[in-house]
Order: C-alpha cells, then structure tokens, then sequence
C-alpha cells in the first residue's frame, strides 16, 4: 500500500501534476493540501477516470484539504475533535480531513503558518497543534493497535538540519521552541515520523520557496511529513520524496512525500 501527501498550491492549476504523480508512483491513496477551491470547484473528472474516490474540504480560495483512494474511503471526518476556529466571524478553516482507507486511517493536514511570531495566527497555530495533539493521542488510548497516519504540511522545521540556514531563520515563525516543541509532542504521543529513517538529512527538503532561485540554489526546508501510530511504523518498507516533481513550469512549491506500507 502506498500513501503519499503533497501540499499541491492549487488542484486547479495542477490536476495535470496531480494525475502524473498518481500514475507515477502507483498510489493508492494521496493527502493534498492547499488545494484552494471550493468543493463544488474541485476537478474531479481525471482523478475519477484513473479509477479514484475522492473526499475534499474546500471552502474558498484559501486552504483546502483532500483524500483520494483507490482502496476505500470509509468514514470520512472533517475536522478532528475541538479544532480550533479562527476569523471574524470566527471559523473552522479547511485544514483537516480523515478517512479510512484499507484498514488505514489517514488525515490530510494543512497546519495553520503562524504568519510571524506573536500574531494572533501564531497562537491560533500553536493552539490547532495542541488540539490535534490531544485528539490523536485520544485515539491511540482507545485503541493501542490503531493505524493512524497524520501527514501533511506542518508547516514546523523540527530541527535546525530541516533548514537550509538556520540563521537565515532566527526570530521566524517554522523554527521557533513552541512550535518545534508541539511537533514533538505528537511524535511523544506515540506518531514517529515515517518518513525520516529513510531520508536522513542535512539538505533534505520538501519546500522551496519560488523566490531567490531557492529550489536551484538548494535552499528548502523540510515542512512536510508522514506521522503513524506504531502499528503503522511496523509496517513501512520504505519512503521517499519526490524532488523531482519540485522540477519544472508550473511546479508546486513542495514536493511529495511518499511512503509504502507492506
């Protein structure tokens, strides 16, 4: 079984991408976010005719959250328990779907930026962190055995080898001790990252910025990740990220990040 999440900047502008990568890598599911439509603008057709089903949360130009399986979508979810709001008025953001897909249950995850230390959109995201932080832990309390994957964009560099400077970054929001320190607390919640033990950095991204010749130039950062429950870790024969795809006109900005359960 092969699961991938790629934060896709836009399932309009990429649904050519989105069926390459499908294709490619013989998925059987796919977590996307910032797809940045409604539900009702969702490109469905070409996912559909590769023989897919297709769970979206979209509210608007902004955000969006998505599953697409070739292997089941069973209780789909949006949202997880106690997601924080955000706005005035004061909303649930398209930032979380789940879904059981062969025994599997996968969230698609867009965590909120932060925009800069101190905003109020800072503490919304340390919040939404604490929050998933607690129902996943929830979940793996009532079922020890529960195969849970939490993946998507993070938007957290846990380590200082998960950016290209870590000077460059000093005093910015993706580094900061709070937000490093809600990343560890799922992984201390018993979500290890699925992904890393196979992709051993420094230098090892899954974001460059579309500025300052960042992709060709190597400056990225890792952002995006896989998490999963330990039965889920038991079960990972390998894992990858798709540079390649960060290659190219009218590429995303990250890249996929794949991995493969036996």
């Amino acid at each position: 079984m092969r699961i991938a999440t790629w934060n896709v900047n836009s399932i309009r502008s990429r649904i050519d991408r989105v069926v390459g990568v499908l294709e490619r890598h013989d998925l059987d599911v796919l977590l996307l976010q910032e797809t940045k439509c409604r539900d009702d603008q969702f490109p469905s057709m070409p996912i559909d005719a590769l023989g897919y089903q297709i769970a979206h949360h979209g509210l608007n130009q902004w955000n969006g959250v998505a599953i697409i399986s070739r292997v089941g979508l069973d209780e789909v979810q949006v949202g997880f328990p106690d997601i924080p709001t955000y706005g005035d008025p004061a909303v649930s953001e398209a930032r979380a779907i789940g879904a059981t897909c062969a025994g599997v249950r996968v969230w698609s995850l867009y965590v909120p930026n932060g925009r800069e230390v101190g905003h109020e959109h800072y503490a919304y995201k340390l919040d939404w962190l604490a929050k998933l932080r607690d129902a996943a832990s929830g979940w793996l309390a009532q079922d020890k055995d529960a195969q849970v994957i939490l993946a998507g964009d993070w938007n957290i560099a846990p380590t200082d080898e998960d950016v290209w400077d870590p000077a460059f970054f000093e005093g910015k929001t993706h580094v900061t001790p709070p937000e490093r320190a809600a990343f560890e607390a799922i992984v201390d919640a018993g979500y290890a990252d699925l992904v890393r033990p196979y992709t051993p950095g420094p230098g090892v991204y899954t974001y460059w910025d579309y500025t300052q010749l960042r992709f060709p130039k190597k400056q990225g950062m890792r952002i995006d990740f896989a998490l999963g429950t330990p039965a889920v870790q038991a079960r990972v024969t390998d894992a990858f990220i798709d540079r390649e795809e960060r290659k190219g006109k009218g590429a995303s900005d990250h890249a996929p990040v794949v991995v493969t359960l036996d």
